[in-house]
Order: C-alpha cells, then sequence, then structure tokens
C-alpha cells in the first residue's frame, strides 16, 4: 500500500506533557514537504504507551486533520489486550486514517497461537488495512515468519513492520506470505538493505529529523540503485545509531526540538536527553546536514 520512507512521528508535547498542537502542524507540513510516504501516529515513537484512549484517538483524528490527504495516515492501534486494540483501531478507521500498524502485545508473552487469534480477532472487527508489528526488543514476545504467513491470509492484513534488523527474515518472510504482502523494515541501521533485498519501505524514527534523506535512500533502494542508496545512507548512519543512545524517543525528541519543529516536553517515565549524550546526537545531525 505505501513505498518508501514512513516515518514513526513522535507526539509532539510541551514540557508540562500537553500535546503540542502547533508542533504536530510543524511536523506534517515538514514531512509533506520532505516527500515523507506515509506518516505513522501514536507508534511507540508517538509514545502510545503514555497515552490514555481518548488522547490516542485524538492525535489520530488531528493528524488526519493535518495531513488533509497530502499524506496517507497509518495510525498505531497495537495494545496489549485485544479488546484495546480493537477499540483503537476502531478509532483510527472512523478518523479517516489509511490504515493502522498493531504492535505484537507486549508484556503478557502469547504464544503463537495467541498472537494468531489475536491479530485475527482485530482483523475480523475492524475493516480497515492492518500492518503487523514485530519489536521482540521492546516487547519480549517475537512474532514468528511462520505465524506472519498465516496472519496475510487474511484479507485486511497486508504486511509487516519487522523489527528485528534480521535481514534472513526477508526471503523467508516473503517466501510464506507471497508477493502482494508488504515489507516495511523497523529497524533503521538495516533499512537500506532491507528495502534492496526486496522490502517495501521503513517505518523510520530517523525520518522525523532527516526525511527528505530518508526518502531519498528509499528511492534508490526502490529502483534497485545500489550504489546511490548506499551512498546516501551513509550519510544518515550516524543518526541510525546515536538516536538510540537512549531509550526510544528519548533522543529524536530532543533532536526534532533542537530543530525547532516541536516543544521539549517527554511523558514520565521516559526522561529528556542527558547532557552528556546530547553532542553525540548533535554530531550525527551536523553529519546528516539538519542542522
Amino acid at each position: 500500500m505505501f513505498r518508501g520512507s514512513l516515518v514513526a512521528l513522535i507526539t509532539p508535547m510541551h514540557e508540562d506533557g500537553r500535546i503540542d498542537e502547533d508542533g504536530l502542524r510543524h511536523l506534517v507540513d515538514f514531512h509533506v514537504q520532505a516527500g515523507t510516504a506515509a506518516i505513522v501516529a501514536v507508534g511507540t515513537t508517538g509514545e502510545s504507551a503514555t497515552l490514555d484512549e481518548d488522547e490516542h484517538c485524538a492525535v489520530i483524528r488531528r493528524a488526519v486533520e493535518l495531513a488533509g490527504g497530502r499524506v496517507p495516515v497509518i495510525a498505531g492501534t497495537g495494545a496489549n489486550s485485544t479488546t484495546e486494540a480493537i477499540a483503537l483501531t476502531r478509532c483510527a478507521q472512523q478518523a479517516g486514517a489509511a490504515a493502522a500498524l498493531l504492535v505484537t502485545p507486549y508484556y503478557n508473552k502469547p504464544t503463537q497461537e495467541g498472537l494468531f487469534l489475536h491479530h485475527k480477532a482485530v482483523a475480523e472487527s475492524v475493516d480497515i488495512p492492518q500492518i503487523l508489528y514485530n519489536v521482540p526488543g521492546r516487547t519480549a514476545c517475537d512474532m514468528l515468519p511462520e505465524t506472519v504467513g498465516r496472519l496475510a491470509r487474511l484479507p485486511n492484513i497486508v504486511g509487516i513492520k519487522e523489527a528485528t534488523g534480521d535481514l534472513d527474515r526477508v526471503p523467508r518472510l516473503r517466501e510464506l506470505c507471497g508477493e502482494g504482502f508488504d515489507l516495511y523494515s523497523g529497524d533503521d541501521a538495516t533499512a537500506c538493505e532491507f528495502v534492496l533485498q526486496g522490502g517495501q519501505g521503513v517505518v523510520s524514527v530517523t525520518a522525523n529529523v532527516a526525511p527528505s534523506l530518508m526518502h531519498e535512500m528509499c528511492k534508490a533502494a526502490l529502483a534497485g540503485d545500489r550504489e546511490v542508496a548506499i551512498a546516501v545512507n551513509a550519510r544518515l548512519d550516524g543518526l541510525h545509531h546515536k538516536l538510540f543512545v537512549q531509550s526510544n524517543p528519548i533522543p529524536v525528541k530532543w533532536a526534532v526540538a533542537e530543530m525547532g519543529l516541536a516543544g521539549r516536553g517527554i511523558r514520565l517515565p521516559l526522561t529528556w536527553l542527558t547532557a552528556d549524550l546530547q553532542p553525540q546526537v548533535r554530531a550525527a545531525m551536523e553529519r546528516a546536514g539538519v542542522v
């Protein structure tokens, strides 16, 4: 459904934790101008874990309104409760989101059968295109390719954001899911090679800071131009790593605030990027040419 650089958008906040409406407007416009292929609102990078259900739905609605059809909005609607995931996915559908992105249930560590039944229940309850999201480093739950293959048979499960960084999964997922199933990297450091190996794009943290370069890298990789894709990605490599010197989205929220695009706010238990690490992130931003 989507091709290229999809930004895992931060949820901009003021220092007191309120949603920064002006910041959200600036960010949406920033990504439209930069050629970002889609905006993922209220995913992990969007601090979905600390927004209540009303806030979560409100940010999705506002992102869709601000996008105004200029760029598709994919709504993060995953939860570790199946009923909550269904409710959030309904919100996304009613708001006019183009698709929903559903992270595997976190903390409760379901079996592979539990994962299958969870996503099947959401897919059968809400008629909106749905993208699976596998990020075991954060959820303590790894959705195996065989389970993805089973879910790919459901008509409105259309792709997966695979964030293990394991490139061996790309051909295995393609084999099990077929050509019509979209594969997106969820790991910026390996995204270039992921797309060169046949993926459709990346749901990117780095794109919050360097959207034009991420768009350029993905465009080259999708065209099979390895030399250009690798050259552009080399400029981004510092960001791919330094935006994770503390837990995401701590560094990227600092970087976006430094660019003057959003307020300097983050919600507990996450904290602002510590002063000793800020020079590392700034150096990566300078290398990419964004400051």
